[in-house]
């Protein structure tokens, strides 16, 4: 629940709008607030810090994230998104490929920029291998998440039932399931070469890809759960508002179904951030020997990526 709580401040949109000397400025007064014990520190300033640093600042590279890619502004997109996807007319499965290909761009660009950042050997070109996967993993997700809709308009299946099925209740696990997959190919590095871990106190003990599979499959969890939830019970409250006759037009019923996923949305986001810790944890006995045999300690600690 405080991690819950602690996203959902961290979303809010206006820290988009600090300037990167301030949010320098927090970075620095953070981690000079334990040297400066002669002077008062302020409860709401510190509070303020740390927000604006956890929603800007990458926690490995210490590197400024582009404001697009930072977790208020993942909530700004995928609202336009979804303003954008209800608005237009698009109906086929080509125009419905392109958006699921727009979609997956961003959360694959996301995935990147918020992910480990543990420093590869020089001889594995992690970034050229990562693009070539980012690019596959997209095209073959919106190819994936626009074949019901191209099968269906292709072999004239228009029944209600079907129109059901395939528009509104399919859509949403499969575009979760892509989602996830997309996470898994692209952070496939950090299983593949491994993670740093440390010990309580920071201090990095080694690199182990036990650490970086469960990262990546948490954070692939993650990602399933937002984008299922978000557009599954959407659509199965909008079904029900159909059948009813709720809605008189169109228009009002375009409204609703718009102000339903933005809501489901805004509360799934810290949801999904809040599921697993981004300070993962892992016990001594899941790690490999060869890390165990330079330490005693029986939790290590890591950065899981958002």
């Amino acid at each position: 629940l405080q991690s819950l709580l602690l996203w959902a401040d961290v979303l809010d949109p206006l820290l988009l709008l600090k300037p990167s000397k301030e949010i320098e400025s927090s970075r620095l007064s953070i981690q000079s607030s334990g040297k400066t014990l002669n002077e008062p520190i302020h409860y709401n300033q510190m509070k303020q810090a740390f927000l604006l640093s956890l929603s800007s600042v990458h926690p490995d590279t210490d590197k400024i994230i582009p404001v697009l890619f930072r977790p208020p502004g993942n909530f700004l997109f995928h609202f336009a998104f979804i303003h954008l996807s209800l608005q237009s007319k698009f109906i086929f499965a080509y125009s419905l490929s392109f958006l699921q290909f727009l979609l997956h761009t961003y959360t694959t660009g996301f995935t990147l920029v918020n992910g480990n950042g543990t420093v590869k050997s020089e001889e594995y070109s992690v970034e050229q291998k990562q693009v070539f996967l980012s690019l596959g993993a997209v095209s073959y997700a919106a190819c994936i998440g626009a074949f019901p809709v191209f099968f269906m308009n292709r072999y004239t299946l228009k029944s209600p039932l079907t129109e059901l099925v395939v528009r509104k209740l399919l859509h949403a696990p499969l575009l979760g399931l892509m989602s996830a997959l997309t996470v898994a190919i692209v952070r496939s590095p950090e299983f593949e070469n491994g993670i740093e871990v440390m010990d309580r106190n920071g201090q990095v003990v080694g690199v182990s890809k036990n650490a970086g599979e469960k990262a990546v499959r948490e954070t692939a969890l993650s990602r399933a759960a937002l984008f299922g939830t978000s557009f599954f019970l959407p659509a199965v409250f909008m079904y029900f508002v159909e059948r009813a006759n709720f809605a008189k037009t169109p228009r009002a019923f375009a409204s609703m179904r718009m102000m339903m996923i933005t809501g489901v949305l805004a509360g799934m986001l810290p949801v999904s951030l809040s599921i697993f810790p981004q300070c993962g944890k892992i016990t001594r006995a899941d790690l490999e020997p060869e890390i165990l045999s330079s330490t005693e300690e029986t939790e290590f600690f890591y950065n899981r990526g958002i």
